[in-house]
């Protein structure tokens, strides 16, 4: 009987070990399957991805110039006909198609796979800009219709900025080289909003003129 006893009782023991431990696995399986669904459902065009965090082109990507950055920011908001802040599929293929490499939908897929760092299925401004940083530092093969969108944009990235820099030393002689450019175009934007706003004033004071002479 006691013998009886102490088996139940030890059954009992293993069954609550294995109840304490269905839990945790489940919980875990659970998460694993959720966030696999998630990821069909992004791929499907079911759910949308979680919105990236802002970030300063002009900080993140320091070896293009602004008159670059402003440049790629241009064609990126020209070709987002959506303007939804992404290049999809369809607006991916209109661009290629525009700069005279038109693409197989396999291959739009492929060149949009090589930058889709959320796995969207759609490039944001930041994956578009992915594609220059990556067509400056050589990173791209001769076949990648990535590399044929960077040359036909009419953006030169291939001589500026510090990627492709072979050692340290150069490197560091870009860089100062990037930044003093930088500062220049600041001024030289800050100059022409003056001058622009000089000759906003002065408009408006002939006209005041002009008005004064017909009252008088």
């Amino acid at each position: 009987m006691n013998s009886e006893v102490s088996e139940l009782n030890n059954n009992n023991l293993v069954s609550a070990g294995e109840v304490e431990e269905k839990p945790a696995t489940a919980n875990a399986n659970w998460e694993l399957c959720a966030k696999l669904t998630r990821r069909l459902d992004i791929n499907e065009g079911l759910a949308l991805p979680k919105q990236a965090k802002y970030f300063n082109a002009y900080t993140e990507f320091k070896e293009f110039s602004r008159t670059q950055i402003k440049d790629m920011d241009s064609m990126f908001k020209h070709y987002d006909s959506g303007k939804d802040g992404f290049i999809d599929l369809m607006e991916l293929k209109l661009m290629m198609e525009k700069l005279g490499a038109p693409q197989t939908h396999l291959g739009l897929k492929d060149m949009i796979k090589e930058v889709d760092e959320d796995f969207d299925g759609k490039l944001s401004y930041r994956e578009f800009l992915l594609i220059f940083r990556r067509a400056a530092a050589g990173e791209l093969e001769e076949e990648s219709g990535l590399l044929a969108l960077a040359r036909l944009s009419e953006i030169n990235v291939s001589t500026e900025g510090v990627l492709g820099a072979r050692d340290f030393f150069e490197a560091k002689v870009q860089a100062l080289a990037v930044g003093s450019k930088f500062e220049a175009e600041m001024r030289a934007e800050k100059e022409e909003r003056k001058r622009q706003e000089l000759e906003k004033q002065q408009r408006r004071a002939a006209f005041r003129e002009l008005q004064s002479a017909f009252r008088s």
